[in-house]
């Protein structure tokens, strides 16, 4: 059993046991990939400031996302497809989120159903949605949600059109697959994977087929997938699925300062503040550089998370501190998820929180609302002093 100590521990393990279409799929952005890469690198430009002599017996990392009580301020983000990382993906990540007490948000784009998923955890979850032409789709999806208690509903705003990842692209990423040569001989090699995807039937996007209109298999999905995402998706279209979910409601994909201020106008619950991993539009700023724009812009009137590069517990942190009130985790999650199934789940979560306890202590925090901007130091213009 290899040690893990960090996030990137997992990484060599999740390449190993997944096959290399999946394994890129997390592991890449759009374009020239420059997004993806700084999303993570300019955390480092942030420094924290150590503390000496300060009482930090009794810390602790509880917070609230949403008025929920959660261990950490961190919840796990939707991915796409994650039921084909590590067989049940969905299900085992949300049962570890619960288990650990913290969020789980469903992507629109599972494996395993959002009924499946609630029928064999226990654990409230939320659920993304991503905005279809299908209206019929779209507003059934919505009830689905409701029927099976889902506590929040989180409405991607930056995808009315696919970004252009070369990797999936030459991998033959399809629905269905269409894999190279190559991809092949390497579906050959990762036995544990293929030995587990054999022995569950949960293997095609559970939320759309047979229940999107004509979709009942795999060959149908991807018809219906390339015509769907909503190019028309403007913001009187989410005042309508605002009213129509009645629940709390994140809005996802915030990068600009303006429309920070629409989402608060409307009155989202929370809103996070994302470029969806550099897996869209190439060349935008990072989402932690992003954020101290955003935070101005919104001023206090509704919650601001950040998703996009969030590595570590010291990431969460000093998003936290620049005003952040949580952080979402996409990839960290699910190297993990595919290095050791539920198990790497619950460990990723562990890392997380034990290097922001070691670090708010070394700064003398003990509670998250101590967390604030005098435990950073951040080099001047780091926002970007834009022409």
């Amino acid at each position: 059993m290899a040690t893990i100590t960090c996030i990137e521990d997992f990484k060599p393990i999740f390449k190993r046991r997944v096959p290399k279409m999946f394994y890129d799929y997390v592991e890449s952005g759009s374009y020239t990939e420059q997004t993806f890469r700084e999303n993570t690198s300019d955390f480092n430009d942030i420094r924290f400031r150590q503390r000496v002599a300060v009482d930090i017996d009794g810390r602790s990392t509880a917070a609230t996302m949403l008025g929920q009580p959660v261990a950490m301020p961190v919840g796990l983000c939707p991915v796409g497809s994650t039921g084909m990382q590590h067989p049940d993906g969905e299900i085992k990540a949300a049962r570890a989120a619960g288990n650990f007490g913290v969020p789980y948000t469903l992507s629109t784009m599972s494996v395993c159903s959002m009924e499946d998923v609630a029928k064999h955890q226990p654990h409230p979850f939320w659920f993304q949605l991503y905005v279809m032409r299908d209206q019929d789709f779209v507003d059934r999806a919505i009830q689905r949600a409701k029927d099976v208690g889902c506590t929040a509903l989180v409405l991607t705003l930056d995808l009315q059109i696919l970004g252009q990842r070369h990797k999936d692209i030459k991998n033959g990423l399809t629905v269905p697959l269409r894999p190279t040569i190559h991809n092949i001989g390497n579906l050959a090699t990762k036995w544990r994977w293929l030995a587990g995807m054999a022995m569950t039937p949960r293997r095609q996007f559970g939320n759309i087929v047979g229940h999107a209109k004509d979709v009942t298999d795999v060959n149908s999905l991807m018809t219906w997938t390339n015509e769907q995402f909503d190019p028309h998706l403007d913001w009187k279209k989410v005042e309508r699925i605002r009213d129509q979910w009645g629940g709390k409601l994140i809005l996802k994909g915030i990068q600009d300062p303006e429309d920070a201020k629409m989402a608060a106008k409307i009155g989202a619950d929370a809103m996070t503040v994302s470029n969806h991993g550099g897996r869209q539009l190439d060349g935008a700023i990072s989402a932690i550089r992003a954020l101290p724009g955003v935070l101005e812009a919104v001023d206090g009137k509704t919650e601001v998370w950040i998703d996009s590069g969030i590595r570590s517990g010291q990431d969460v942190l000093k998003a936290l501190a620049l005003g952040a009130k949580a952080a979402m985790i996409g990839r960290s999650y699910i190297y993990g998820l595919g290095a050791m199934g539920e198990a790497g789940v619950t460990k990723a979560l562990e890392v997380i929180q034990k290097e922001m306890d070691i670090t708010m202590a070394l700064c003398g925090r003990k509670t998250i609302d101590l967390v604030t901007r005098d435990m950073i130091q951040v080099p001047k213009g780091f926002a970007g002093d834009w022409a």
